[in-house]
């Protein structure tokens, strides 16, 4: 919003006289409320908005209550403020991309009579398609999702269907999920999606809050629709004119839900989609399938950074951002979108994009060749979505013309490859080409604009249909020429009459007053007065000469004039048919562009790979059920292509068994958060098919990254920092599988240091004895590390802690400066301290703060730092603290807190008020504390 401060400068001046003020106010006042839609409101020149609208504008965009105006006075005054059209443009881009918490309306009108003649939402973008992505691609699809909940006690089955209006797909999916929506965030999340319909609820339940949350929590628009819009009773016959081909798979599909067909009726009443023809057969319809993909919920998605954000300092902050090279305009920047929130778990899909990406990073010329000719291909997508909808013209069907010519120069450069992936790309790119390129295909639509549309004008610029294309159209076309050689021939034998040189002094002008009509001088004017008066008519005498005609020459410009119109209309008349024929092919072009699309995205990708100063590698993948997680020299793409940067590579050896579960301890800005991150950005990157930027790379497929990475304070909501970690840590244990990857930074840091580590370590004994998944611990509670050591030296135990490992990220110390130097290096074993006061060194913190800070921790330091690395079996299981405790006393005492921990997430807060809650929590502390007189573990945590 840069160009803001220069528009409040010249604000368009709202004019509009007593009467035209009087209609307005009267029609305004019947305009219904709501408080999500921004009305606007075309005064042709600029625009305006009004009332709580006009206030929203002013503070929003221009930053000051002075842009407003006061139309009317007194009591029926209303606030106003007038926008221009740079400025509207500006506006509508952020209210329907970026913000999505609003609507948009557009009225068109006068005085007391205005329409409604555009409107919009965040997963609706409609009629506003031609503003929004005027002047840039468009690099997401919005996606509609309707809900239907059913709530019983073994959780809450959700129905739930979506359209995506770009692509022109419906989905229908139902599936259980938690009191936290875990599978619902990842299919939110997955989809893209900018809005959901949900049926009024008569009280806000508990329930709702939470899913409302989750629904804030994925940037999504809630719409109320009424509870009677929720039905599946006409879906079929709906159905049967929207999806193309036979109904009876359909009819199969919807019958195998309960709820979801009723969400999906919400969803037709809402988008209006059986208001427009052009829509009738041209849908599909699937089953969505929360399993085909990796699920990754909004934590996680900020955590790793996948998609852009507007506080990103450059392109590079993201992995979108990063991977982002794509040459079409628009159509490889969607799948890539979409490809970065659904990575694969098919072992072999995953390997034959990595096959196609190494292709061409070996073959350079080829990858070069292919993303030059990329780079001449339109957005087809949306090209063709206009052409259906018939808002299309001829330019749009020379983009699409332009575009398929280039597909034979790609298919050649793919058929001079002869590398070991040869029978890959016939088979995935090839064949297809040959069969969508043949002669009752592409080169049809090919030849039809080649014979239809006149190529040799589109240098001037115009868009024309070929005479020769129609004979009506060929006939007016040599009349018209016909009538131009009379009037020619006439404006000659004038000339020679008044005895005047063609041109030099008699001209001939065509305007929209007269027609054809002779010029002259005034000068030339006394020479000829004697003949125009007798043998003329004169029509206009100006200081630009004398205008006049005779009879010849108004039937000739008359004729002229009609031929000319009969021209234009059969030319509209042909464009229209053309455009009606264009759209017959959508069944070509749709393949079509989806080939392109992932062209485009595996060589955006090799593209990266081998021009990174670094050149990343292939990955080896393995199912979910073998193989470990290794990668050695793995960096994190995002932060090693920042141009301050001088990366330093880290092994991570996730290891069955033995290093399955590994705790990173380490000093602040160590690069202990940058580590787990990296590991979960390379494993992500490798599951959507690119190369990582590793020096070797082995990894088990995960079907759910989970991330707890820093959270922070949501007031708006009434959620504490510690609340949020919580909350989030709750869906981490409710929705992990052994086949997940745990991603977890510094747990418990928001309350008590007992409580604290006392949570930390319930949740890792948790996450390492039942869910089994891969985890990354960080953290600040070197306690935690005993951990790694619980099993080795209780073997008597029952209960076997196996496969933890310590990590630490080193640190230099120089013993007679005490200058810290972080050295980002991950080795094995624990880190003995944290050296929060070296940190505080760096931020310039007074030297007296510093020497009392260092005299404070010397007198609270409650441990022999040595303790963790002694090779005494004993010291190395007991906790840090002074008092020992017995093996067995800590088990019990974990357990004890293990299950204290289990029964306060279990707690149902949301429908809780604070004094119950306290109640509750209350009652669980001091049962926590009797356990506690018998166990001197637990003691010390009171």
């Amino acid at each position: 919003m840069d160009e803001i401060s220069d528009e409040q400068n010249t604000l368009p001046e709202l004019k509009l006289d007593a009467k035209q003020t009087q209609g307005f106010l009267s029609f305004f006042k019947t305009l219904p409320n709501d408080a999500r839609a921004v009305r606007f409101f075309d005064r042709r020149d600029y625009y305006t908005a009004h009332g709580e609208n006009a206030n929203f504008i002013a503070k929003t965009y221009y930053r000051t209550t002075t842009a407003l105006r006061q139309l009317g006075s007194g009591s029926n005054g209303l606030s106003s403020v007038s926008v221009s059209k740079n400025m509207f443009e500006t506006i509508t881009r952020n209210l329907l991309l970026e913000r999505t918490d609003h609507t948009l309306e557009l009225y068109e009108g006068s005085g007391s009579n205005w329409r409604l003649v555009k409107s919009a939402s965040p997963g609706n973008l409609g009629s506003f398609e031609d503003v929004l992505f005027a002047n840039n691609d468009m690099q997401d699809s919005p996606v509609v999702v309707a809900l239907l909940l059913n709530f019983r006690e073994n959780g809450c089955t959700v129905g739930f269907s979506y359209v995506d209006l770009t692509k022109r797909t419906l989905g229908l999916a139902e599936f259980l999920d938690d009191s936290h929506f875990t599978n619902l965030e990842s299919a939110l999340v997955a989809l893209g999606c900018k809005e959901c319909l949900l049926p009024m609820e008569s009280g806000k339940s508990s329930e709702c809050r939470t899913l409302n949350d989750a629904l804030t929590r994925c940037g999504v628009m809630v719409t109320e629709r009424k509870k009677n819009e929720f039905k599946a009773r006409d879906l079929m016959q709906d159905l049967g004119r929207l999806v193309k081909g036979s109904i009876e798979p359909v009819r199969d599909l919807v019958s195998s839900f309960e709820f979801a067909p009723a969400a999906l009726g919400a969803l037709l009443s809402y988008a209006e989609l059986l208001a427009d023809e052009g829509n009738y057969g041209n849908y599909s319809i699937w089953r969505y399938n929360l399993d085909s993909y990796m699920r990754l919920d909004s934590a996680a998605m900020r955590a790793l950074n996948v998609l852009e954000s507007k506080t990103d300092a450059n392109k590079n902050f993201s992995l979108f951002g990063l991977m982002n090279r794509t040459c079409t305009a628009g159509m490889g920047k969607r799948l890539l979108h979409l490809w970065l929130k659904q990575p694969l778990l098919d072992v072999s899909e995953i390997n034959s994009r990595l096959d196609l990406v190494q292709a061409f990073v070996e073959d350079t010329e080829l990858r070069q060749d292919l993303r030059q000719h990329l780079k001449r291909i339109s957005d087809i997508e949306r090209l063709m979505r206009n052409i259906e909808k018939t808002r299309a013209g001829l330019q749009h069907i020379v983009k699409l013309y332009q575009s398929s010519i280039r597909i034979p120069y790609i298919k050649s450069a793919l058929e001079k490859y002869d590398g070991q992936f040869s029978s890959l790309i016939k088979e995935r790119y090839l064949d297809p080409f040959e069969l969508l390129t043949d002669d009752d295909h592409l080169n049809k639509f090919i030849a039809l604009v080649e014979t239809s549309v006149d190529l040799d004008q589109l240098e001037n610029g115009e868009y024309m249909i070929s005479p020769s294309y129609n004979d009506a159209l060929s006939a007016l076309k040599s009349e018209q020429e016909s009538l131009e050689h009379q009037i020619h021939n006439l404006h000659k034998q004038t000339a020679f009459d008044l005895d005047l040189p063609v041109d030099k002094a008699l001209k001939l002008d065509k305007g929209t007053q007269f027609g054809h009509v002779f010029r002259i001088t005034k000068k030339e004017e006394p020479k000829v007065r004697k003949k125009l008066s007798t043998q003329f008519i004169v029509l206009e005498t100006r200081k630009d000469g004398v205008k006049f005609t005779n009879t010849k020459l108004k039937k000739l410009g008359d004729r002229y004039q009609n031929v000319l119109e009969e021209y234009k209309n059969c030319q509209k008349e042909l464009v229209n048919r053309v455009v009606q024929t264009t759209a017959t092919f959508s069944e070509v072009f749709e393949p079509l562009a989806g080939l392109l699309s992932e062209l485009d995205v595996l060589l955006s990708f090799a593209d990266l790979a081998s021009s990174c100063p670094t050149p990343y590698t292939r990955p080896e993948i393995t199912s979910p059920d073998v193989g470990d997680i290794i990668l050695e020299g793995s960096r994190h793409p995002c932060v090693e292509a920042q141009d301050w940067v001088n990366f330093i590579p880290n092994d991570c050896r996730l290891v069955r068994g033995k290093s399955w579960f590994q705790i990173i301890t380490g000093p602040n800005m160590g690069g202990k958060s940058t580590f787990i991150r990296q590991v979960g950005v390379n494993i992500l990157m490798a599951q959507v098919g690119s190369f990582v930027p590793c020096e070797k790379a082995s990894i088990s497929v995960r079907d759910c990254i989970f991330a707890r990475v820093g959270a922070g304070d949501c007031q708006l909501r009434g959620v504490s920092t510690f609340m949020q970690e919580m909350l989030e840590t709750a869906s981490i244990l409710k929705g992990a599988t052994e086949k997940s990857l745990i991603i977890i930074d510094e747990l418990g840091r928001g309350t008590s240091t007992y409580d604290g580590f006392g949570l930390a370590w319930a949740i890792c004994e948790h996450i390492v004895e039942v869910i089994k998944a891969p985890t990354l611990f960080a953290t600040h509670f070197h306690e935690l590390t005993a951990l790694a050591h619980k099993n080795a030296n209780h073997e008597s135990q029952k209960k076997q802690i196996v496969g933890v490992a310590n990590h630490h990220v080193s640190a230099h110390i120089d013993s007679s400066s005490r200058k810290l130097t972080m050295l980002y290096k991950v080795e094995p074993g624990a880190c003995d301290q944290s050296f929060g006061i070296h940190v505080a060194e760096f931020a310039n913190f007074p030297e007296s703060v510093v020497a009392l800070a260092r005299e404070k921790a010397a007198e609270l330091e409650d441990f022999s730092p040595t303790s963790i690395i002694s090779t005494d079996a004993k010291q190395e299981e007991g906790s840090k603290r002074k008092r020992e405790c017995d093996p067995g006393d800590v088990s019990r005492g974990a357990a004890k807190a293990h299950k204290f921990l289990k029964e306060f997430a279990d707690l149902p807060l949301e429908s809780m008020n604070l004094k119950q809650a306290l109640q509750h929590v209350s009652k669980l502390k001091d049962d926590l504390e009797k356990d506690a007189l018998n166990c001197q573990w637990l003691r010390q945590f009171f």
